[in-house]
């Protein structure tokens, strides 16, 4: 048998020669050419390498392992960070994997609550696949929190003193009639004259009755320590005086009375002055629904001189009349139950609350809650009844002023009150937060909407390049670098002697309205003196790093020194001015012309991190342990249109 193979591509074709004797016969009819090919056989591949001669080739194909996806465990309710801890990546990756939704990016903080397709759809476009974590059963937790007890038995009561708060328009006196009342002398230890926070104390008058005083200032930006004052007050004493009348402070005293629904008594002081007017005063009050009692009203009114003592002890007489009047009673059994007029820090004591107690008597060794605060009280000169103004020292933390106070059995008990309500606070503020992205996120959707709906008429394409030029900006430094906002901006700390006084002063930056001109940062508050850790935290306002190593860098033909460095306190800010320092000498200032971290050009570089940077000056040679400043350099004064109100 004669055999021609022929190999084509992956098909073998064989061929016989027609006169062999191997050859089947063919049909009469079927007239056939000198050679024929009826068998054709396809390979399955090509012979591998190595392969000997006649050994069997294997026809099954070659399968690919398929590569496996990462899988990420997720859960409802996922924070940035979170998801990009479980996808085992930084939060930058996150930003990057939600670019051209409709997702807001400039809104993501790390804390912030992403929706389920988000969570989904940042897994899915980083090639991973998602599953979601066992669930693990919470019980609901119980309500440990502490109420204020049933009113109490008639037949406990015993008559208690009255509390009088002295309320009134700055400057008009108030302090000065309680300097008279109890002999001391507040208003010279207070800054400008002007009372800043409540002082409590009791009087005695020579019949022998009793007189609980708060002193509330009057100046404009103490409003809420006046309306504390009217709550836990049986009689306000209106002072206005003789020669200046009724005035902001003074309406407003009359508004807070009226709404906590306390009798006024009316002290019209300065009435020694020339040119006092006291008829007046009386009319002008009669305008604001304070009506004495000789205009037909059921209000008392006095002439008094808070500086010469005049009439004072009229002015008491009459406040005790009223008290008889309101037969004023309280339970000294039982529970306290009490209100934080002022709290402090005190070096020695520790934090320090002034407070009237209403229910109750309390002793050494009582165990208070108070807001998120307890405290156990670690000692006292006296008991303290109903109606007594008493400095309770022994809290572990600083309740605020106005906080109720009640008492509770144990440490323990304290303990469970505070854990509660600092987890009920938790979960209302995670709340408030979820609310405020929903409504952010569905403006977000509306605006990205009409973005989609301005592009319908392009093809995907064209839709992807204009998408990519909209978010070009977001990439142009990592996304996780908060930088500078281009507006100036005024960081402030605030510090108080007492929290009544840093309520205020935040109360009145709260009205602040010149964010366009300069933004306010309030970055830290607090009571007590400026610590050290206060200077700490003012000076990382400004930006400082320390060189490690020098390098250079060919760009074209040039070589470019770069000095690599470590932010040691504040942030590197690539729009402001830097200053190069060695020792005790200024080398350089000016500007820097690279900022870079890692491999990315970034505007702004905070503490601890690392970075390269050169500066405009290229003849500069920096040396490890050199300083590198950035500052900022302001030469014009500017006066914005902010009123605070005095």
């Amino acid at each position: 048998m004669k055999r021609i193979a022929t190999l084509i591509g992956r098909t073998a074709v064989s061929c016989w020669h027609h006169g062999s004797p191997h050859f089947p016969p063919l049909p009469a009819w079927a007239p056939g050419p000198p050679y024929t090919c009826p068998q054709i056989r396809h390979l399955a591949a090509k012979q591998n390498k190595g392969q000997f001669k006649g050994q069997k080739i294997n026809s099954k194909p070659v399968k690919l392992e398929k590569q496996q996806k990462q899988e990420v465990e997720i859960k409802q309710r996922m924070t940035v960070s979170e998801l990009a801890k479980a996808m085992n990546k930084d939060i930058d990756h996150v930003y990057e994997a939600l670019l051209n939704t409709d997702v807001d990016l400039d809104e993501l903080e790390p804390d912030t609550v992403l929706e389920e397709k988000w969570i989904k759809e940042a897994v899915k476009r980083s090639g991973m696949k998602h599953k979601w974590a066992k669930l693990v059963e919470t019980k609901v937790r119980e309500n440990k929190d502490i109420q204020r007890q049933p009113p109490p038995d008639p037949a406990q009561l015993v008559p208690r003193a009255p509390v009088v708060t002295i309320m009134g328009h700055v400057d008009h006196g108030k302090t000065t009639l309680l300097d008279s009342l109890r002999k001391s002398q507040i208003a010279a230890q207070e800054a400008g004259g002007i009372t800043q926070h409540i002082g409590a104390f009791r009087v005695q008058l020579p019949s022998g009755e009793k007189i609980t005083f708060l002193d509330t200032p009057g100046h404009a930006a103490f409003s809420a320590m006046r309306a504390r004052g009217a709550m836990v007050t049986d009689i306000v004493i209106l002072v206005v005086a003789a020669d200046d009348g009724v005035m902001n402070q003074t309406i407003e005293s009359i508004q807070h009375a009226k709404k906590a629904k306390v009798p006024i008594i009316v002290a019209v002081n300065k009435c020694d002055k020339p040119q006092a007017d006291p008829q007046r005063v009386k009319e002008e009050l009669v305008g604001h629904d304070v009506v004495c009692e000789e205009f037909g009203g059921e209000i008392q009114a006095n002439h008094v001189s808070a500086l010469k003592g005049d009439n004072l002890l009229e002015l008491a007489e009459a406040t005790v009349t009223l008290a008889e009047v309101l037969e004023l009673k309280g339970d000294p059994t039982g529970l306290v139950e009490g209100t934080v007029i002022e709290s402090r820090s005190d070096k020695g004591k520790g934090p320090v609350t002034t407070a009237i107690i209403q229910r109750g008597t309390l002793r050494k060794g009582c165990t208070l809650v108070a807001g998120k605060c307890w405290a156990k009280v670690r000692f006292m000169f006296d008991e303290a009844g109903p109606s007594i103004p008493v400095e309770i020292v022994g809290w572990k933390d600083l309740p605020s002023a106005g906080e109720e106070i009640l008492e509770v059995e144990s440490e323990q008990r304290a303990r469970e009150v505070v854990e509660w309500r600092s987890y009920m606070e938790e979960q209302d503020k995670i709340k408030e937060d979820q609310q405020a992205i929903e409504a952010k996120q569905k403006q977000h959707q509306e605006s990205y909407n009409k973005d989609r709906e301005s592009m319908a008429h392009l093809s995907w394409r064209q839709r992807r390049a204009a998408l990519y030029r909209a978010n070009k900006h977001k990439l142009s430094h990592r996304l996780s670098e908060k930088t500078e906002i281009e507006e100036l901006t005024l960081p402030i700390i605030v510090k108080g002697d007492v929290d009544g006084s840093v309520e205020a002063i935040l109360n009145v930056l709260e009205s602040y309205d010149a964010d366009d001109q300069c933004e306010l940062d309030v970055v830290h508050f607090g009571v007590g003196d400026i610590s050290e850790r206060d200077i700490n935290l003012a000076e990382t306002f400004s930006g400082e790093a320390s060189v490690l190593a020098t390098f250079d860098v060919t760009v074209g033909k040039k070589k470019i020194p770069v000095a690599g460095c470590r932010v040691q306190k504040g942030q590197l800010d690539k729009k402001m001015k830097f200053r190069l320092v060695r020792g005790r000498n200024i080398l350089w200032e000016g500007s820097v012309t690279t900022l870079k971290h890692l491999k990315d050009e970034v505007l702004t570089v905070k503490t601890g991190m690392e970075c390269g940077l050169s500066l405009d000056n290229e003849e500069l040679e920096y040396k490890p342990g050199d300083e590198i400043i950035c500052y900022s350099q302001s030469e014009i004064k500017q006066k914005i249109s902010w009123d605070p109100g005095f």
